[in-house]
């Protein structure tokens, strides 16, 4: 196996609970915040800090609107943040096929 770079792999990527968001959005139009929540199994406020996280980034957006006169956050992955997950993911193949 050739020497790897571990300071190749994304930081921003590179957490449990954001690879989780992002692995869930790549594979769907957008979702709102209690299906990310359901699926990451994380706190209200654990959640929120690590989608803001992504959302500084550039890595997803969110948009807020009401539903029944409830609100309802729904965030989507960008441009940018789909490729840096296709980056991320190729570099840990590399570092899995050597």
């Amino acid at each position: 196996m050739k020497d790897f770079n571990y300071q190749q792999l994304d930081d921003i990527i590179h957490s449990r609970i954001r690879l989780t968001i992002m692995s869930i959005l790549v594979g769907v139009k957008s979702a709102e915040f209690t299906y990310i929540k359901d699926k990451v199994k994380a706190t209200d406020g654990n959640l929120s800090i690590h989608l803001r996280k992504l959302e500084s980034a550039d890595y997803i957006s969110m948009s807020k609107s009401f539903v029944n006169r409830k609100p309802v956050t729904t965030y989507k992955i960008t441009n940018k943040g789909r490729k840096a997950f296709k980056l991320y993911i190729s570099r840990l193949e590399k570092i899995i096929n050597g």
